[in-house]
């Protein structure tokens, strides 16, 4: 099952680097909507890092009970 949450892992950085791009591109355009597209970004890749280091936790906890 850890295999399958690693892959989803990067799928949170997909997702980011899609929404930083969106605010690049949107940023002459429209600057609010950029804002939110920036926004989402910072937003997706603090749960990347929340999410990975809450899993190795759990790896770790689950190392020492065997």
């Amino acid at each position: 099952m850890n295999k399958i949450w690693k892959f989803f892992q990067y799928g949170y950085l997909m997702v980011a680097f899609i929404c930083l791009i969106e605010g690049i591109i949107r940023w002459n355009t429209d600057r609010s909507r950029s804002y939110l597209f920036l926004g989402f970004a910072i937003f997706i890749t603090l749960v990347f890092f929340f999410k990975r280091h809450f899993r190795k936790k759990v790896e770790q906890r689950n190392n020492q009970n065997k």
